[in-house]
């Protein structure tokens, strides 16, 4: 009988996907729902079983996925409203452009579908082979993750963020495990800020400043040669979410990019998924400690 990683090779990928989906409506995020056995589900894994009281190995063995039981069905019927449709527009490719902008909005029914539901956009696809997604209209019926995350059970009294594993959790004044998400660092080490920090602001939706001056490998930022304005939305550079801390330009924020989370580098601050932003967004609040460790 296998045990350990090379049991899990014996899943198939809607047993995956159920597990991730299990994790999820426990505040436990394996980055953009997929199916796959990577190394963030695995991380997943490790967190709900240290939560657990059980042996801590990161495979999906028997012992995790009887404790790991589906509280809801994992998938349900989510329909394309008028209202998705309305908020669709192209994302121009300029900094200039997008500063012209209402809002930075998704581009495609897809986008919208995966992100609202914590997943990647091929997993939507997997799941509605029938859908042709360049041809969708309102009233079109998607089976999707019932990625629903819990309300918090309490405020964060301690936001950990280990750069090594690109992983960022929350914990309440117990030590208990509120949530954990994979995160995305920055790319030159001597940006990464290690020791302790504070958040010193929320702010739902917000805008973005572009500056010239952190970009200067942009040569439209060159040619410019000032800041702009650019509104909000999910495509915005900082998501849907900015959690800011008591450094200058530091702080945590959600991406337009959410499946490259904890896979590429940022220009210093620390990139969540959307949701993830907006989920611990809920959880802290100004002067919640944030400690970075190596």
């Amino acid at each position: 009988m296998l045990v350990g990683p090379a049991a899990q090779l014996t899943l198939s990928p809607g047993e995956v996907l159920e597990a991730q989906i299990a994790l999820a409506r426990r505040g436990i995020s394996s980055g953009s729902l997929d199916g796959v056995m990577g190394g963030q589900t695995r991380a997943a894994i490790r967190a709900f079983q240290s939560q657990a009281g059980l042996r801590v190995t990161g495979a999906l063995d028997a012992a995790t996925r009887a404790r790991l039981v589906p509280d809801a069905p994992p998938l349900v019927a989510y329909v394309i409203t008028a209202d998705d449709w309305a908020r669709l527009r192209p994302v121009s490719a300029t900094w200039l452009g997008k500063s012209q902008q209402d809002r930075l909005d998704y581009e495609s029914v897809l986008e919208l579908v995966a992100e609202k539901h914590h997943s990647h956009p091929g997993l939507i696809r997997r799941l509605n082979p029938t859908i042709d997604w360049e041809q969708v209209r309102v009233g079109t019926v998607a089976q999707v993750p019932n990625a629903v995350y819990p309300a918090p059970r309490a405020r964060a009294a301690l936001i950990r963020i280990y750069l090594a594993e690109r992983l960022l959790e929350a914990v309440d004044a117990q030590g208990r495990l509120l949530s954990q998400f994979p995160c995305s660092i920055a790319r030159y080490v001597t940006k990464r800020p290690v020791g302790r920090l504070y958040v010193s602001v929320v702010v739902a939706h917000p805008d973005y400043t572009f500056d010239p001056a952190v970009f200067p490998e942009s040569v439209e930022g060159r040619q410019l040669g000032r800041k702009l304005r650019l509104p909000p939305g999910p495509n915005n550079p900082v998501g849907t979410a900015w959690i800011g801390l008591d450094r200058p330009r530091y702080g945590i924020h959600g991406t337009p990019e959410p499946e490259a989370v904890g896979r590429t580098e940022s220009h210093g601050c620390f990139r969540l998924a959307n949701w993830n932003a907006e989920y611990l967004a809920q959880l802290v609040s100004p002067g919640t400690p944030v400690h970075v460790q190596p």
